[in-house]
């Protein structure tokens, strides 16, 4: 959820009374009950034009999904997806669609993240790697960070290389939390850990330590490697970045590779665009999506991931900042 959805979370729980607010608290993960709690703690001097217009977004949301015939699983992802972004929202729906059994671990997602650390800095790199796969991957970026660099380095790629979790390695688990998870051998695996895992939580952390964690697998495994950073920042994600990157951003791309791109992106991505630009170049832009054909998935692919490496670069050069990277305040 990117800053704007949190205040509009945080305004319309501030405007429906403590006895609604709290029902809806119960039906939220502890890192979003967290971030809304924050936001709604730092809201000042909030206008009624502000809360009028989130109360009419709420309702206009809420009368498209009042069909009680919708099925409920699609309803979930869609819901989800909606609210979080595909990204975000993945590794939660496949938590609450498949009954994944992992009790043990929820108490560790409302403890801090120094807490966390202090707690599983001991146990196995593969150990502390299957706790951090549960975890939503900005907690488990917090907790990898105060791990030592060495340590640090050891359970990346453990994630990365991690293909499922086995129902010994739920048991190992358990015993190192002190809590019963039920499940036998005959269990599924559970679709947790991966490249995608990996890179998820690196998005989280620092240069320095991605930096060093990245080193250590190239070390391992550069073809590892490359698939972790090309799985880092996807462009999807460019919807979370600020405005004034996206207005840099389009000073670096050429018109073709943004047309291309686009083809294959999501309205809201489109419009993140569109709206960073002026009117007439919107328009002239908005003409030449609607006129061109049909493109190749794999050449769409290919500019989108042009356009990845002229962020990354910007953000290399301290021009843009990337969810998550940031070290130090402005001064």
């Amino acid at each position: 959820m990117n800053a704007e959805g949190l205040t509009k979370s945080a305004l319309l729980l501030m405007s429906i009374g403590e006895e609604e607010a709290a029902e809806v608290f119960k039906y939220l993960a502890p890192r979003e009950v967290q971030k809304i709690g924050a936001t709604m703690a730092a809201l000042k001097n909030v206008t009624r034009e502000q809360l009028d217009n989130v109360m009419t977004e709420f309702v206009h949301q809420a009368e498209q999904h009042t069909a009680l015939s919708l099925d409920s699983s699609e309803y979930i992802r869609s819901v989800l997806t909606k609210a979080l972004g595909e990204n975000k929202a993945g590794a939660l729906i496949d938590r609450i669609l498949q009954g994944s059994d992992t009790s043990g671990i929820e108490g560790l997602k409302w403890m801090d993240s120094g807490a966390v650390a202090e707690l599983i800095k001991n146990e196995h790199p593969q150990i502390i790697a299957t706790i951090l796969v549960h975890l939503d991957r900005d907690q488990a970026s917090e907790i990898v960070a105060l791990l030592t660099e060495r340590l640090r380095n050891d359970v990346l790629l453990r994630i990365a290389t991690l293909d499922g979790i086995q129902p010994a390695a739920l048991r190992e688990l358990d015993d190192v939390l002190t809590t019963l998870l039920s499940g036998s051998d005959n269990l599924k695996r559970a679709p947790m850990g991966g490249i995608r895992t990996a890179a998820e939580i690196l998005n989280f952390m620092s240069s320095n330590h991605e930096e060093s964690v990245l080193s250590n697998v190239k070390d391992y495994d550069a073809e590892l490697a490359q698939k972790i950073i090309d799985q880092m920042f996807v462009f999807e994600n460019l919807l979370d970045l600020e405005d004034r990157a996206i207005q840099l951003l389009l000073k670096e791309v050429e018109s073709e590779t943004l047309i291309v791109s686009l083809k294959g992106a999501q309205p809201g991505l489109r419009q993140k665009f569109l709206s960073n630009m002026s009117q007439r170049a919107a328009e002239l832009l908005s003409e030449d999506l609607d006129s061109r054909g049909p493109v190749r998935v794999s050449e769409v692919e290919q500019q989108q991931r042009k356009i990845l490496q002229i962020v990354r670069n910007l953000a290399e050069n301290g021009q843009i900042q990337l969810g998550g990277k940031a070290e130090d305040a402005y001064v």
